[in-house]
């Protein structure tokens, strides 16, 4: 029996193309333990690990967790973005700012 955080990173595992061999080595987790995320009613996985398996997934913990459904996976994507946008390096983010104004540029 899945649950809505298995469902989730199933999902969004095979949209990235991820073996659960390589979500584990990516989350510093075992093969099985994502497996039971995935198939199994687990007790509930540390917020660490959360965090870890939602960034690799490029979203946020907040998605994955939402029983709810009211973040979208879209939101979750953006917000993830932004947050590695922040801790960027200033002359990434102008280099990133400069492709931005080159897509506006075609409308």
């Amino acid at each position: 029996m899945s649950t809505p955080l298995g469902t989730k990173i199933r999902d969004l595992r095979k949209q990235k193309g991820y073996t659960l061999d390589k979500l584990a080595e990516l989350t510093d987790s075992s093969k099985s333990y994502i497996w039971e995320l995935e198939n199994k009613n687990p007790p509930r996985p540390s917020a660490e690990k959360v965090a870890r398996i939602a960034s690799v997934l490029g979203v946020t913990s907040d998605y994955l967790v939402d029983v709810k459904s009211s973040v979208t996976v879209e939101d979750a994507a953006d917000q993830a973005f932004y947050r590695k946008y922040r801790d960027m390096d200033t002359s990434i983010k102008d280099k990133i700012r400069r492709m931005v104004e080159l897509w506006d540029d075609d409308k």
